[in-house]
């Protein structure tokens, strides 16, 4: 079977042609497939490698900044042209043994609630993920890929630099393009290539925990060969992933690509669309039978009231499942990670105004 094969003890930048960590139609295939053959991509982790077991949060200050998400690929694959659609079969995903995960001062849901960072290396063995650091807990595997994508076209990498260009002119956030520790470094692509960090219409970031094997994801092909990648698995991860990571892992993919010629351009759809056969059919950790939960709804702390603000109720939602967790003796940060790893967040009424309410799910079975 076809693979790209990486060496796990280097970092992507010294491991030169198994990947890249930008976005951009120059950067070149290194396998080639065809439509329907499975092939592997073994991955490395979210940070590039710079995480490992025994570091402490303060540790991290010294790693390079803008080198997250490295990706394995391009796969060019045979017959593909823009207008197509690209489907991708997951069809098995292997973890490495160890993972990670942070809170960083600044980001997440909470951004504003967490002012320290935090830090938690998790053992993963047996189909379940222990930490020392969040200690009376087991987080059964739910591998997936964090992010899974196609490259755009120039059109597309000038036009999607200049409308989150736009947006923080606006006082939004969005990470421009940025040479510093891209890969490749040669120009135009590092100075051009767009940052991993958010997912867009080419798929990317997504972080959709169902995901995993047995998964399809419908990508549009707006370049020759479709030029797919794909890195930064999960162990495990809770709808929304609030703390900005999951249990971060290097894994090995094992995919399968369909192509369906001008379905893209018949669809006329703006985003990607996936599917997943037999997730409601077979137990699932995540989608909890025996849980607990908590509301949150659009009002702040001192008493104003909000309308149809989704997001702050899903920050209601969650610092009242990290006070819940206080109750049963975690702290706020490792109550926190559990919230990243293992609570789901529904919309539970999107029309009840002024009060849009957000529920936060946590199944017990993560309960030793």
């Amino acid at each position: 079977m076809k693979t790209i094969r990486i060496q796990r003890n280097k970092r992507l930048r010294d491991d030169p042609g198994t990947g890249h960590n930008r976005w951009h139609p120059d950067i070149e295939p290194i396998l080639t497939v065809e439509p329907g053959e499975d092939f592997v991509l073994e991955t490395r982790d979210a940070s590039d490698g710079q995480v490992r077991e025994g570091l402490s949060f303060a540790d991290l200050a010294r790693h390079d900044k803008k080198a997250g998400h490295p990706l394995t690929g391009p796969v060019f694959v045979k017959g593909a042209e823009p207008g197509d659609l690209l489907e991708v079969e997951f069809l098995e995903i292997n973890p490495q043994p160890y993972g990670w995960t942070v809170i960083r001062p600044g980001a997440g849901l909470l951004r504003e609630d967490f002012q320290e960072g935090f830090l938690a290396h998790w053992q993963l063995a047996d189909g379940f993920g222990r930490s020392a650091q969040v200690p009376g807990v087991r987080i059964p595997e739910g591998a997936f890929m964090g992010t899974v994508g196609v490259a755009p076209s120039r059109a597309l990498v000038q036009q999607w630099a200049a409308r989150e260009a736009a947006l923080v002119a606006r006082g939004g956030i969005a990470m421009p393009p940025d040479a510093q520790d891209a890969v490749p470094a040669a120009q135009p692509m590092a100075g051009e290539g767009l940052r991993t960090i958010p997912p867009r219409e080419n798929g990317g970031n997504l972080d959709i925990r169902q995901l995993t094997r047995g998964a399809r994801l419908e990508l549009p092909v707006f370049v020759p060969g479709a030029l797919f990648s794909a890195g930064d698995a999960h162990y495990a991860q809770g709808d929304s992933e609030c703390c900005i990571t999951a249990i971060e892992m290097g894994a090995t993919l094992t995919a399968r690509l369909h192509l369906h010629k001008g379905e893209a351009a018949r669809r006329k759809t703006r985003f990607p669309r996936f599917s997943h056969p037999g997730w409601f059919m077979a137990p699932q950790w995540a989608a909890p039978h025996d849980f607990i939960a908590t509301m949150g709804f659009p009002i702040d702390p001192d008493g104003t009231q909000h309308g149809e603000d989704l997001t702050l109720a899903a920050r209601n939602a969650l610092r009242e499942m990290i006070l819940l967790l206080g109750e049963r003796g975690f702290s706020p940060h490792q109550a926190y990670v559990i919230c990243s790893l293992a609570v789901d967040l529904r919309i539970s009424n999107a029309v009840d105004l002024p009060n849009v309410g957000v529920s936060a799910l946590l199944p017990r079975a993560i309960f030793e």
